[in-house]
């Protein structure tokens, strides 16, 4: 299969978790609860792969062997930190924003990071150049941020500080994918990447959720009846990652942003308009902001990610 088709396909896992997720958190009242429980799942998940899956460890002996060779740095390792930190942003602001909306702030964020670790090479798949071409593409994606939520704005019932801290959390998965990349060139193996990052995101979310509970600021929440599909944010995210840290390295996070938008914003449409969260709808506004999105996909293209000549 095409690796700009995989991509799209991993931008409809982003919705699709962020729904989950963000349906656990209306339902917990306890944003932080739920990105615990959906890193925690899915290093369940993985953690059972493993046990099944040779491969995965000896992906973790190739790593280890890397950061002791100094080929990687150790605190690439940390990605899993910046997964963790996207989730329970997601998990607070889907509530307040919708899908749509927070998908296309936090798009924009990824695309202006984008440029940035594809130029210094951080994905380990050679540096990339930045053309005007692909910084059009990124400037399009966040002027379709500012389209989408206009109607939102003026009838002032949205947090500009909630859309901005999406796009911050679409930063920060810039940065986690090309962290990812270069993890996935020396362990050779996806799932023993996703297993890393899984560990990590979860015990970083542990701590705060425990320090959260000790100093007064959060309760722990029984776990709530409902439908299946909302403890699913953590099987996704380990599909999700597994797929991205393969593909990332061969197409650029930019590119890879760029095709993971067009299955991330279709996604993100159709689950608000067949399954809403409450008080969100979708606008003309909204349609026209996606439309301006899938505009800088086009303007991005693929030919954009070709490695620096040395």
């Amino acid at each position: 299969m095409r690796l700009d088709l995989l991509a799209a396909l991993s931008g409809i896992l982003i919705s699709m978790q962020a729904r989950a997720n963000g349906e656990l958190s209306l339902r917990l009242n306890n944003g932080l609860e739920a990105a615990l429980i959906s890193f925690s799942s899915g290093l369940l998940l993985i953690s059972i792969i493993s046990l099944f899956n040779p491969a995965i460890r000896r992906g973790a002996k190739s790593l280890r062997k890397a950061v002791s060779s100094k080929e990687i740095a150790p605190w690439t390792l940390f990605a899993g930190v910046l997964g963790g930190t996207f989730v329970a942003v997601q998990t607070q602001i889907v509530p307040l924003l919708g899908i749509a909306i927070y998908s296309v702030a936090s798009i924009a964020g990824q695309g202006a990071t984008s440029l940035i670790v594809d130029r210094i090479g951080l994905t380990g798949g050679g540096k990339k150049a930045i053309t005007p071409r692909r910084i059009a593409a990124a400037i399009v994606t966040v002027l379709a941020v500012f389209v989408s939520v206009l109607d939102r704005i003026e009838a002032k019932d949205l947090s500009l500080i909630a859309v901005f801290i999406a796009g911050v959390a679409g930063a920060l998965v810039g940065i986690q994918r090309a962290m990812n990349g270069l993890i996935n060139e020396h362990s050779q193996q996806s799932f023993t990447t996703s297993f890393l990052n899984f560990i990590m995101g979860t015990t970083t979310l542990g701590t705060v959720f425990l320090i959260a509970v000790v100093i007064g600021k959060v309760e722990i929440v029984p776990l709530p009846s409902g439908p299946w599909w909302i403890y699913m944010g953590g099987t996704v995210g380990v599909i999700y990652i597994a797929f991205t840290s393969t593909i990332v390295q061969h197409l650029g996070v930019l590119t890879f942003t760029l095709f993971s938008t067009g299955g991330q914003l279709v996604g993100a449409l159709c689950i608000d308009l067949i399954s809403p969260t409450k008080g969100v709808s979708v606008s003309t506004y909204l349609v026209t902001g996606i439309i301006m999105t899938f505009l800088g996909v086009l303007v991005g293209g693929v030919n954009s990610s070709k490695p620096l000549k040395r």
